[in-house]
């Protein structure tokens, strides 16, 4: 079946959604941290830090709203809007793609080093590591989709 020109595949939409609702758990669970960098506000003890780098969760908080926040959603605009940014095509190592299709790409694998670093770091694995590892997987394979590869080619 031949897409219509400008529109959108399932995929997609799947990926874009992936990508925003990410990216705004992220932003509330970073904020959270940056907020009461104790612990606190949602009752975890600064004491689960014990062997990390971390003293208290300030500079996690940060780096989950920046890295897992900001940029999944940055992301998902991206593919839903792709911009004509000239800068973000100075770093795509994709030249026959749309920038925005690397961004997700490493949206993904950015999620899923950032569960790995925790499981180390924290010597634990909690139902939530799985399910965002295969969260980070998920992205990663639509993103790596046809439907998806098809959509964000570059037109010449």
């Amino acid at each position: 079946m031949k897409e219509k020109a400008g529109s959108r595949p399932l995929v997609l939409w799947a990926l874009i959604l992936l990508q925003f609702l990410l990216g705004l758990g992220a932003l509330a669970g970073g904020g959270v941290l940056i907020l009461g960098p104790d612990g606190h506000l949602i009752q975890m003890p600064v004491s689960m830090l014990k062997g990390t780098p971390f003293r208290d969760f300030l500079v996690p908080g940060i780096l989950l709203f920046v890295l897992v926040g900001i940029y999944p959603i940055l992301a998902g605009y991206s593919l839903l809007a792709r911009p004509d940014w000239r800068w973000p095509d100075r770093i795509n190592p994709f030249h026959r793609a749309h920038w925005s299709w690397a961004g997700s790409l490493a949206a993904g694998v950015v999620l899923m080093v950032w569960i790995a670093a925790q499981v180390i770091l924290l010597r634990a694995v909690a139902f939530l590591h799985v399910l965002y590892f295969a969260w980070g997987i998920a992205m990663i394979l639509l993103t790596l989709s046809p439907g998806v590869r098809r959509h964000l080619a570059r037109r010449s």
